[in-house]
């Protein structure tokens, strides 16, 4: 049985004495019913890894290079976050997608990247407030499915993370019913093509403006299989509440 999934995102954000926040959440979640995983810099992946406390917490970056190496100056590598105790990655999460220019197929040789190195590839959709307004939530979120996800996924190599654009950061949040609707819509695409009992064991999370005020309501919508937390991760005392209501909705 899937295992819900608690995710940060510390984005551009924190020094090694943030990773005190780590062993507080440890702490406060020292045999959680659901996985919890903190993506924070690349400079703190081999730090945070040490104090994962044997994996109750798991580690992942932020992004990857579709290359295994080369002459990528300041890119680093799948296998390179692997070594330094990394277990997933974020890829195509909309701040790349809209600041570098990263295509669904861009999004697609990262992950492919990441499943290759024995990473878990977080693959991020999510439709701008613009196309939300046109009513072209679901078309776009289908051609992003389309484009950004490898063939021969699993439940084990692949999560899904829905983040509408318009809701990061912006303490905006879609209703329960329009959360539902594209998760659902979600589950059934991916039943179309790889199949429903592939479908059922990959976790859909949503993103997006996520705190303890409104992570039970998220969490009780249907095929809401946990969260990728922004800003709300990065202390201890915000991101356990979301945890804690994670696990009591497993």
């Amino acid at each position: 049985m899937k295992r819900k999934l608690a995710a940060g995102n510390w984005k551009m954000n924190g020094t090694g004495a943030d990773l005190a926040e780590l062993a507080r959440l440890v702490s406060a979640h020292p045999d959680p019913a659901c996985e919890i995983l903190i993506c924070p810099p690349a400079t703190l992946v081999h730090r945070a890894a040490g104090l994962s406390q044997g994996g109750t917490l798991k580690i992942g970056g932020q992004d990857c290079h579709a290359a295994q190496s080369g002459a990528h100056t300041g890119d680093i590598s799948a296998d390179m976050l692997r070594d330094a105790g990394a277990s997933h990655v974020i890829t195509g999460h909309s701040e790349r997608r809209q600041d570098h220019g990263e295509s669904d197929a861009a999004v697609r040789a990262k992950s492919e990247a990441a499943i290759a190195a024995g990473l878990v590839a977080v693959i991020c959709v999510g439709e701008s407030l613009e196309q939300r307004e046109a009513g072209q939530t679901l078309a776009v979120i289908g051609s992003q499915l389309e484009g950004s996800i490898p063939d021969g996924i699993t439940g084990d190599s692949v999560v899904i993370a829905y983040e509408p654009i318009w809701a990061i950061g912006t303490g905006k949040v879609p209703t329960v019913e329009q959360i539902g609707e594209v998760h659902g819509f979600m589950r059934d695409r991916l039943a179309e093509r790889f199949g429903r009992s592939v479908a059922g064991a990959i976790r859909l999370l949503y993103g997006g403006s996520v705190k303890a005020a409104n992570a039970a309501e998220i969490f009780a919508v249907g095929d809401v299989d946990g969260a990728l937390v922004g800003g709300a991760s990065l202390t201890a005392e915000d991101f356990s509440p979301i945890v804690a209501a994670l696990e009591a909705s497993s």
